[in-house]
């Protein structure tokens, strides 16, 4: 079990059934609706899983946040540090502010959706604080960043090219999951939701 980020495709966004977002994909069209925007409709269908084509995102939530959250109390207000990493759901388009459904995500009694470009550039700035190398995956398929950071290829690159990135691997993992989220949510246009 544990918290997982995940994408999640048309037919699963759509869903009323018991395992879908249905419910959450009707709640946030109504408020997005009362505040004049444009439904959110365009959800890419799900495709076959291809390991390293960057078409999924799947993330699991392991190591201790506890590093993360002082880099955020470090270089971010309280507000960017919750838009950061305070969402349910995370969507490929701007928002204002974040939007809290009184809906049950299934992880939480209300779900809290929050536009991936308002993320970007605070998850870009973290980024640069710890000097996140570029050997880091870029594409997430299959928990490829939590195996990345815990194998000996990362430990030796920070052995090799020590740095604020490495004084904390678990520090860099959610720096890098939370970069790699927002960027695959533009990317692709798809929802990415905590669950």
């Amino acid at each position: 079990m544990g918290v997982y980020l995940v994408s999640v495709g048309a037919e699963e966004w759509f869903d009323d059934g018991e395992d879908g977002w249905g419910e959450v994909a009707s709640a946030l069209n109504a408020e997005l609706k009362r505040r004049g925007m444009p439904s959110y409709e365009s959800v890419p269908a799900e495709t076959d899983f291809a390991p390293g084509s960057g078409q999924t995102f799947e993330e699991k939530l392991t190591p201790s946040m506890t590093g993360f959250f002082a880099l955020c109390e470090a270089h971010l207000s309280h507000e960017e540090s919750e838009t950061v990493c305070g969402w349910t759901v995370l969507v490929p388009f701007s928002l204002d502010e974040e939007i809290l459904l009184l809906v049950d995500s299934g992880y939480r009694e209300s779900t809290m959706v929050v536009g991936a470009p308002q993320v970007l550039p605070l998850a870009e700035k973290l980024a640069a604080a710890i000097d996140l190398p570029p050997e880091t995956p870029a594409t997430c398929d299959n928990l490829d960043l939590g195996m990345w950071f815990s194998s000996q290829v990362a430990k030796e690159l920070a052995r090799g090219r020590p740095g604020p990135w490495s004084d904390d691997l678990d520090r860099a993992f959610y720096v890098a999951l939370f970069l790699r989220a927002t960027q695959h949510s533009i990317r692709r246009g798809c929802p990415i939701v905590c669950t």
